[in-house]
């Protein structure tokens, strides 16, 4: 308490020494013949550590007055003189008695305090005396104001508020949330606040709470309610302590955007938080791209340094804040405007008599009126509210460099973003490097697995499988590291009927992981909630079903190797030939024989193709045992060839596919598409539940489809937990699994007794999820396409599917021959058939014009007597024509008419009997 006392007892003199000294140089001046103009001066006294001490913007009202006298040009014949009063916070007598104080010693204008309530009684004090009332803080005054002897230097409420609204438009924000410090932020954000009537954005608006050392319950329920996009309005203290705890509830992550409206954010430390991935933006309207603005600010910070300790409530040390910016300038213009009426003379004015400055309205003018380029860029103030409506604001942000400019936005032109991207920021790898993600997965084989080792494994290592190989390429690429997180329900993602979403897509919802990277299905429902890189893995959906046992040799399994039609066929092609056989051969005049050629009295002849004869031939030869019957004729022995040809292509095919029958067993499959399992309720179906093969049945417009979804919600046990599930009950019961085309290949190739049923029914794809807005998303998909060029992926997918599955071998089934095998035998039988018709019709006619000719007859008798003949159904039908008279006699037997009546197929022979025809 001593020390705390001596140092204020030292602090008041010194101030009472600078005081002596500052009149001691007005009266030499004044002697000299220089003019001497004062103003004057109310802050706020600040404690810390027990010691009373000026604020920043006592210290700017200071350090302008030094620089504006050690600038000659400025003031050529004037000196600036000051006189500082503090008061406490918030005591508006204090104010009052001190700016009466002020006045009486005659000052131009009065400067501060900053707080409404002492801020008010001053300036009724200066509008009834006619002194200017200058404020650097913002205090809220309506444009038809009639304090006409007050300056404000601080942006006008409504133009702030503008250009909060034209950044929040261009963001194109659709949700956000507005919280502020104290009602008059309701005020300075009142054109943000009516916006929704206007634009399609809703608003959630809260407050902070009274306890400002603690808001971390404002930020859990604000994390909970997954409010993401946050507009703060409080003072750059209070920022500091957001900040803070905002890290310690985990909302310091690429997903949160805030928006400050303090424009004091450059000035805060923001060192912590440049590599968090948050984006943070803010306004600023200190000019610190001027080199001369950057001068008096660096000089700024070596005296501050100089004279006070190190600065608290997060601010950076020695940086010159928005405040002590703008009252830099106010003293600035007040001195530029005293300058333009160098006659002026200031009188010491009493609160009590009630006399104003006969000088104040016009010098008020000249203050309304002045243009300048300070610290804070364009000042100019409306001349009837005294309010600086027309102002330039840089838009900043934190980039991993620290804050940048990336727009500007003024009043006339609107909000112009001139964000360039760094040359080092077109690498993909920069946003990524060294960060830390959560990875939620799902266990599913072979994306990811649990790796067997006989040791405990711990993180990451407790995993393998192509998703942990493919997240290996992909940290390789971008340099980030990772921490694997099975999702907690074991769910893909499915959103239910109140709209409501689980699984790994919930995870990303809420932020609680930063990528999914598992076999997750990129689809429309889960697209407008989340994100996705581009596919690493295209599939579509199938069926597995287990494979069917063989079948049982039965007593007529020898008829297996042709199929029913084939055998159906062959019988009739039997029954046809044997008729054409019959047919042609009775016809035919070259299939007639004598049936004892050795007795000539015969009148008549033999054919040997009867119906159950030319039936007999046709199976001697289909048995290849052959017959006792030969055909005679050109016609006949067309067709006994043919079918000789067709017996052998039968056989030879009968014999082979039963060799194969004998080592292979037919497998018989119940269902072959997804139509087979849409007609049939005895084999029950269905997918894993809340998958995307789920969603895609649930939304599916197609009949079939609509049917089997029908099935599986109509039976709760037709959809399993995952498909580890799914696969035990397809090999332990009768139930097909519906599920991804690629994992069916998997399970394939490493179990033999499961198939893959039909082909594909649709095409999807497999992505990387990550939340919706994540900066991660193009980055990843950058490294999925250079993976994709250099086939990566493919090797991936080669490693984790090929494994020692099932030989070919195994997977063939020996089937029955069809007509699609064999038809072709049938056709050439057929035209066989159709030759030996014509050939038979010819031999018919070309015989039976021999025989009109030779019994001289008409061509017409003869055909109706061969047709009536070869008709009758009897062994010994057909008459031969009348044999000549036999005599005998020692002449020689003259053998001419003979030979010309010899029998149809016959040689011309004698039979031994002492007989010799004679024709008559």
């Amino acid at each position: 308490m001593k020390r705390n006392s001596w140092l204020s007892f030292w602090s008041m003199f010194l101030e009472y020494l600078g005081g002596g000294l500052t009149l001691c140089i007005f009266w030499i001046q004044y002697s000299y013949g220089m003019h001497v103009i004062r103003i004057g001066g109310i802050f706020e006294t600040l404690e810390e550590s027990g010691v009373k001490h000026g604020n920043a913007e006592e210290e700017a009202f200071k350090f302008a007055v030094s620089t504006i006298n050690r600038n000659r040009t400025l003031l050529p014949n004037t000196t600036l003189t000051y006189d500082i009063q503090r008061i406490n916070i918030h005591d508006s007598f204090e104010a009052s008695r001190k700016a009466c104080d002020q006045l009486a010693l005659g000052v131009v204008a009065i400067f501060g305090p900053s707080h409404s309530s002492s801020s008010n009684i001053v300036q009724s004090i200066c509008n009834a005396l006619e002194v200017p009332h200058v404020q650097v803080r913002w205090k809220h005054h309506p444009m038809d104001n009639k304090d006409s002897y007050y300056a404000s230097f601080y942006p006008d409420y409504s133009s702030l508020s503008h250009a909060i609204l034209d950044l929040v438009h261009f963001l194109k924000w659709k949700t956000a949330t507005v919280v502020y410090d104290d009602n008059t932020g309701l005020i300075r954000l009142q054109e943000l606040i009516m916006a929704p009537s206007r634009y399609s954005i809703r608003l959630k608006i809260r407050q902070l709470p009274i306890d400002a050392e603690d808001i971390r319950p404002l930020l859990k329920e604000m994390k909970r309610s997954r409010e993401f996009r946050i507009i703060f309005d409080c003072p750059h203290t209070m920022v500091a302590h957001i900040l803070k705890q905002s890290i310690a509830m985990g909302m310091m992550t690429e997903y949160y955007h805030f928006i400050f409206t303090t424009l004091d954010l450059y000035a805060l430390d923001l060192e912590p938080y440049r590599y968090s991935g948050i984006n943070i933006t803010g306004f600023r309207i200190l000019n610190i791209e001027n080199p001369q603005v950057s001068s008096i600010t660096e000089k700024w910070a070596i005296e501050r340094l100089k004279s006070t300790p190190k600065s608290v409530s997060g601010l950076l040390d020695g940086i010159m804040t928005t405040d002590a910016a703008l009252m830099y300038d106010a003293v600035h213009i007040v001195s530029v405007s005293y300058q333009r009426a160098p006659q002026m003379t200031v009188n010491a004015l009493q609160c009590h008599r009630h006399k104003p400055w006969r000088f104040g309205g016009r010098f008020m003018n000249f203050i309304k009126e002045a243009q300048w380029d300070g610290l804070t860029g364009r000042i100019v103030f409306n001349k009837t509210s005294g309010l600086r409506t027309d102002f330039d604001l840089d838009i900043i942000s934190l980039k991993e460099d620290g804050l940048q400019k990336v727009g500007t936005w003024n009043p006339a032109d609107g909000l112009n973003i001139t964000e360039i991207p760094r040359g080092r920021g077109m690498n993909v790898t920069d946003s990524l490097s060294n960060r830390s993600l959560i990875v939620t997965t799902i266990l599913e084989e072979p994306y990811v697995m649990f790796k067997k080792s006989d040791k405990a494994l711990y993180g990451n290592d407790r995993f393998e499988g192509y998703c942990i190989d493919l997240l290996k390429e992909l940290a390789s690429i971008l340099g980030f590291t990772y921490e694997i997180r099975l999702v907690e329900d074991g769910k893909y993602g499915a959103q239910d009927d109140k709209g409501q979403w689980n699984g790994m897509v919930k995870e990303l919802i809420e932020h609680k992981a930063d990528l999914a990277v598992a076999p997750l299905t990129i689809t429309y429902v889960r697209e407008k909630v989340i994100d996705f890189s581009k596919p690493f893995m295209t599939m579509g959906i199938s069926i597995l079903y287990r494979k069917p046992n063989g079948t049982n040799n039965g007593v007529f399994s020898f008829l297996n190797p042709l199929s029913p039609d084939i055998w159906m066929y062959i019988l009739l092609a039997y029954v046809g030939v044997s008729c054409v056989l019959f047919v042609i051969a009775r016809f035919s005049p070259y299939e007639w024989y004598d049936a004892h050629p050795c007795n000539p009295g015969s009148d008549i002849v033999e054919n040997n193709f009867t119906l159950l004869n030319s039936f007999w031939f046709g199976v001697g030869s289909l048995m290849q045992q052959g017959s006792e019957l030969m055909p005679r004729a050109l016609s006949t022995r067309i067709i006994g060839g043919i079918w000789w040809f067709f017996t052998l292509i039968i056989i030879s095919s009968y014999t082979a596919n039963l060799a194969a029958f004998l080592t292979v067993e037919r497998m018989e499959t119940a269902i072959d598409s997804p139509d087979d399992l849409a007609k049939q309720t005895k084999i029950e179906y269905g997918a894993v539940k809340d998958g995307a093969t789920m969603t895609y049945f649930k939304k599916s417009k197609i009949s079939t489809f609509e049917k089997m979804w029908a099935f599986m919600s109509s039976r709760p046990s037709a959809l399993v937990k995952n498909n580890e599930e799914g696969i035990q009950r397809v090999l332990s019961a009768d139930y097909a699994l519906l599920m991804e085309s690629t994992t069916v290949e998997y399970i394939t190739q490493r179990n033999c007794n499961l198939t893959q049923i039909g082909g594909v029914i649709d095409s999807k794809a497999y992505g990387i999820g990550t939340p919706i807005g994540s900066p991660y998303r193009d980055r990843i998909t950058f490294a999925i396409l250079q993976l994709q060029e250099e086939g990566k992926l493919q090797i991936l997918k080669y490693k984790w599917w090929q494994g020692s599955g099932c030989t070919d071998e195994e997977k063939k089934d020996a089937t029955a021959l069809g007509i699609q095998n064999i038809g072709g035998v049938f056709v050439v039988l057929a035209g066989g058939l159709v030759l030996s018709v014509f050939v038979a019709v010819a031999e018919f006619i070309y015989k039976l014009r021999k025989t009109a000719e030779r019994e001289q007859r008409s061509f017409c008798s003869a055909m109706a007597n061969e047709i009536r003949m070869s008709l009758t159904c009897k062994r010994r039908v057909k008459h031969k024509p009348q044999p000549p008279v036999m005599v005998k006699t020692d002449a020689v037997i003259n053998m001419h008419t003979f030979n010309d009546r010899r029998l149809p197929g016959k040689d011309n022979m004698t039979c031994n009997t002492g007989l010799t025809p004679v024709f008559p």
